[in-house]
């Protein structure tokens, strides 16, 4: 279902050398696995045995009791889905060497062995005593199980379909100074599963999760760790099985640790995402595929019934308050540093900026103010115009005049009405035809205006469109479309709110709560003219849709690819408390046709700094002929 694809780390009780007892626990998780409907379930390392059986993995009668163990889920995996995987931990005699291995089985078929490479053998750890690696194994070895000779070896790919792939690693693999992973991870796989025994020490567990959360990052997969739990020997260790499904560096699940009830944990993998992530942003094309990897079949996992993992309605605005301050300090640095750059490379010029009393005018002005602050420059230098129009409102007014005057800026004023009507009757335009042609006027005089003054008082114009806007060509071409440098142009609109409200947390309560009312007013164009001056009837959400779900819309294609089917899927799981799924394909389609048909204006937008992974200019992130066809999308 659109590249998801449900995974599951097993964690179950075990007693260490009894095989019919370890047996059993994996026949009823590997039940209850597939009644979730998992495309593989990953157990701890070693855990037909137990990990901790020390020198009877000698016994010839453990070692027997293995093999049969695993025969028997062999023939119970028929009774299982055919398409579910189940990848469990034996020790197994080949070649009169011992392996710790890992072995994939799915419907009534050992499909592969895959040993550990890197064997520990330091302070608690003695698996040398008993086990060999199986890094010296040759690229064709097969292990005859039950008359059937099955790929034996450390570099088998078990592949299903273009998104789904999965390799294993056992353990002290991911501790490498070279975790098999990383081959792995560029041979094809998408989904990395590691069987594990690692005991517990103080703070041990958190260098553990910084690994797999890393290793998923940097390998750009999906990362199933499972450990093993109590129920190993305690004779000098102690284990917790601790279990782990990251994505990309994100943890999608973790297990609690020291649970002595049999439990399974499960979390769906986004594996087409990761594929596109491969191709879009990283090197990874870059590396020379790893040789002397065998590509395994599996079935093809179904589609889910329904999707089990919480879809971010606000991916640009980190949930967390925290973070999200974090976030909202870093990108207000970044865009002060950027505009300082820009003022120093030009001579110190001083800067011209419209303000309307609405979210990005404000923004833009206190980054201009802060940084002329950082240029020990007085904020008298800048000059804040304020231009009223047909359809200005007394709230947005007075906010702009009081938000110019408590920043201490050089405040002007000139009312665009009278040019606007002088204006019409050069291009023979009737006033009362409030359509596009009546809007842009207004637009087009506001930025002539301040490119006029910036010239006459040696300035340069700040722009204050944000991403969004740039996105759906919200603008008017050459009007407030254009300016000397952008400084909102990589910010998103539903976190624009949040940085302004972050300001106004930092700020005295004269200016918070001036700052509260910008970000409660409705954003608006205010280019219509209306009745009441102070009610607004003109709110841009009404027209071309709720920023919210354009954001995520902007998100979720440029950054995943996603198809629009997907996308709509996303967000009818993201927004299922706030719009059905008509009001949802209505609002993209609006979106993707707005998408392609304004890319004529991005293709010459002017300078402006990018703040995070979606960014649309030109000259960086964003190529796109500016009369591609939306056909396909739509």
């Amino acid at each position: 279902m659109h590249g998801f694809y449900r995974v599951a780390t097993a964690l179950p009780q075990v007693r260490v050398a009894d095989v019919e007892f370890n047996l059993e626990q994996c026949r009823q998780l590997a039940f209850q696995a597939c009644k979730q409907q998992v495309s593989v379930v990953v157990f701890p390392e070693l855990n037909i045995t137990g990990y901790t059986c020390g020198d009877l993995f000698y016994q010839q009668q453990l070692l027997g009791d293995a093999r049969s163990a695993l025969e028997a889920l062999r023939e119970y995996s028929r009774e299982l889905s055919g398409d579910m995987s189940l990848v469990v931990g034996l020790p197994l005699l080949h070649g009169g060497t011992l392996y710790n291995v890992a072995a994939v089985i799915q419907s009534g078929k050992v499909l592969g062995v895959v040993p550990k490479v890197f064997i520990p053998n330091h302070r608690e750890y003695y698996e040398k005593r008993w086990f060999s690696s199986g890094s010296a194994l040759s690229t064709d070895e097969t292990i005859r199980l039950n008359g059937h000779e099955v790929p034996f070896g450390s570099r088998l790919l078990f592949t299903a379909d273009s998104y789904f792939s999965f390799a294993i690693e056992i353990c002290e693999d991911l501790w490498s100074v070279t975790p098999p992973s990383s081959s792995h991870a560029l041979a094809g796989a998408t989904l990395v599963l590691n069987p594990s025994a690692s005991n517990e020490l103080v703070s041990k567990a958190d260098y553990r999760r910084s690994l797999v959360q890393n290793q998923s990052g940097r390998c750009l997969a999906a990362y199933a760790y499972a450990g093993s739990g109590v129920g190993e020997s305690s004779t000098d260790l102690l284990f917790s099985g601790h279990q782990l499904i990251c994505e990309n560096g994100q943890i999608l699940q973790e297990g609690p640790r020291f649970e002595r009830q049999a439990r399974l944990f499960t979390a769906d993998v986004d594996c087409q995402k990761l594929v596109h992530l491969r191709l879009s942003e990283s090197s990874y094309p870059d590396h020379a595929r790893p040789q002397g990897y065998r590509s395994i079949s599996v079935q093809p996992p179904g589609p889910l019934d329904q999707l089990q993992r919480s879809i971010d309605a606000h991916p640009f605005v980190p949930n967390d308050p925290r973070r999200r301050n974090e976030r909202c300090q870093e990108i207000f640095h970044i865009q002060t540093a950027a505009l300082a750059k820009r003022l120093q490379h030009i001579g110190t010029p001083r800067a011209v900026i419209g303000i309307s009393g609405g979210l990005d005018s404000t923004l833009a002005l206190l980054v201009t103010c802060r940084t002329f602050a950082l240029l020990g420059r007085d904020p008298a230098d800048i000059i804040a115009l304020t231009m009223p129009g047909f359809g200005t409102t007394d709230r947005t007014y007075d906010n702009a005049v009081r938000l110019c005057q408590l920043q201490g800026t050089d405040f002007r004023e000139v009312d665009i009405a009278d040019a606007a009507l002088d204006h019409f009757r050069l291009i023979q335009h009737d006033p009362t035809m409030h359509d596009v042609t009546y809007e842009n006027v207004q637009a087009r005089l506001r930025t002539e205006i301040l490119m006029n003054l910036a010239n006459k008082h040696g300035g340069i114009v700040i722009g204050t469109g944000d991403l969004s806007e740039i996105a759906l060509g919200w603008s008017t071409y050459n009007g407030d479309h254009m300016s000397m440098y952008a400084v909102n142009c990589g910010v998103p609109k539903t976190l624009i709110r949040y940085l302004v409200q972050w300001v106004a947390s930092c700020s005295d309560p004269q200016m918070a709560e001036l700052l509260e009312d910008i970000v409660a007013t409705p954003i608006t164009p205010e280019l219509l003219p209306r009745a009441e001056k102070a009610e607004c009837t003109q709110k841009t959400e009404d027209i071309i849709g709720p920023y919210e779900l354009h954001d995520f819309f902007l998100y979720h294609t440029i950054k995943y690819g996603a198809t629009p089917s997907k996308v709509c899927f996303l967000a009818r799981q993201a927004f299922a408390d706030r719009y059905d799924g008509e009001t949802i394909e209505r609002w993209h389609q609006m979106f993707v046709r707005r998408f392609f048909t304004q890319q004529f204006k991005r293709s010459c937008i002017p300078d402006g700094p990018k703040v995070g992974t979606i960014a649309l200019s030109p000259r960086g992130d964003w190529r796109m002929p500016s009369d591609a066809s939306p056909a396909g999308w739509l």
